[in-house]
């Protein structure tokens, strides 16, 4: 059997909040809360190809970012016994890089591919016989005389993590045996995790700092740890070591982080579709220019969220503010504004 999987190195250019993350990412499959479903699913997956003594099926994880893609992919193989190769869609630019990973792979191993909507076309078209023959496709020479060396490949598993399932190919997305989409977690489970966390980090912290900080997480552990981090910090400046309350509501506030989670960059947005656009319907390209934002970050960070807690809808025509985001940025809904939302 092979050695454990060994730690993920952190590299010096990852996001501070990224580092934090990783230093707190349980270890062990039964102190990964939330995701139930998932989880009972891959379990099956991975004691059916432990018993046929196989490589587990290739994995396709998608959904928001920070709801635990990666930690479940190194789980799946300490699970597994097997060893994980990160990487990632835009770090693998040419199919010599794919080469070189897949070549050095052994029996039962696992390549973790972060972002792998990312992938380019000829890549991609290099990956499909490696996933689906467990054989590499090579062109040797040019021309009339060129000629095709296939590469026998041992048996191993592709984990692939997108947060925009919608941009990856659809052959790409078929060679993916086991699919699963990962849910925004519930306070309850947020609460666990963030007291397990204060745990690791040796810091005190009372119940309602526990449920005020789940609360304003946005129903996603790595956005729920970096608040803890930054109460913390703000304990240990400002208090004397311990998360308290009124602790908790000074570090936020500081944040700039509402009763509901939402910081800066969510009210820009909601206000640009309420005081720039009359509440819409506006389309998305409009509203990052109107507050200088990337569209693909208001997609993939501040859409999800403010879609789920129904601050936003989406329409053939745009995102239209709803009443609910009226009330909780204090505006009062125009009569005009009162008729479009019931004909929508």
């Amino acid at each position: 059997m092979k050695n454990k999987p060994t730690k993920r190195k952190i590299e010096e250019t990852e996001p501070e909040e990224e580092v934090l993350f990783t230093s707190l990412r349980v270890s062990e499959w039964t102190g990964f809360l939330g995701q139930a479903q998932v989880k009972e699913s891959l379990q099956i997956a991975i004691n059916a190809a432990r018993k046929r003594k196989e490589a587990i099926e290739h994995i396709l994880l998608y959904g928001p970012p920070g709801l635990g893609k990666t930690t479940l992919s190194h789980l799946i193989a300490r699970e597994m016994g097997s060893n994980i190769r990160v990487t990632s869609g835009p770090a693998i630019e040419r199919a010599g890089d794919l080469a070189s990973i897949l070549t050095n792979l052994e029996k039962g191993d696992i390549l973790f591919i972060d972002e792998i909507h990312r992938l380019n076309k000829v890549v991609e078209e290099t990956l499909y016989p490696a996933m689906e023959d467990y054989a590499l496709d090579i062109v040797l020479g040019k021309g009339p005389s060129a000629r095709t060396l296939r590469l026998e490949l041992p048996q191993f598993t592709i984990i692939g993590a997108t947060t925009r399932i919608g941009l990856m190919s659809a052959p790409l997305r078929d060679r993916f045996g086991v699919v699963h989409r990962l849910s925004f977690y519930d306070p309850t489970e947020l609460e666990i995790i963030i007291e397990n966390a204060a745990r690791k980090l040796k810091v005190a912290i009372d119940k309602e700092s526990v449920k005020q900080i789940a609360k304003r997480a946005r129903g996603t552990p790595r956005i729920g740890l970096k608040l803890l981090k930054r109460a913390r910090d703000f304990a240990q400046v400002k208090g004397e070591g311990k998360i308290t309350k009124e602790l908790v509501s000074e570090a936020l506030k500081m944040l700039e982080v509402d009763e509901m989670g939402l910081d800066s960059s969510d009210r820009r947005f909601l206000k640009a579709i309420i005081d720039k656009h009359g509440g819409g319907p506006v389309g998305l390209e409009t509203i990052a220019s109107t507050i200088s934002e990337d569209v693909g970050t208001l997609e993939e960070v501040i859409e999800p969220y403010l879609l789920q807690i129904g601050f936003i809808k989406r329409t053939s025509r745009g995102r239209v503010a709803t009443p609910a985001a009226y009330e909780h940025l204090g505006k009062k809904l125009p009569e005009e504004s009162k008729k479009q939302q019931r004909l929508i």
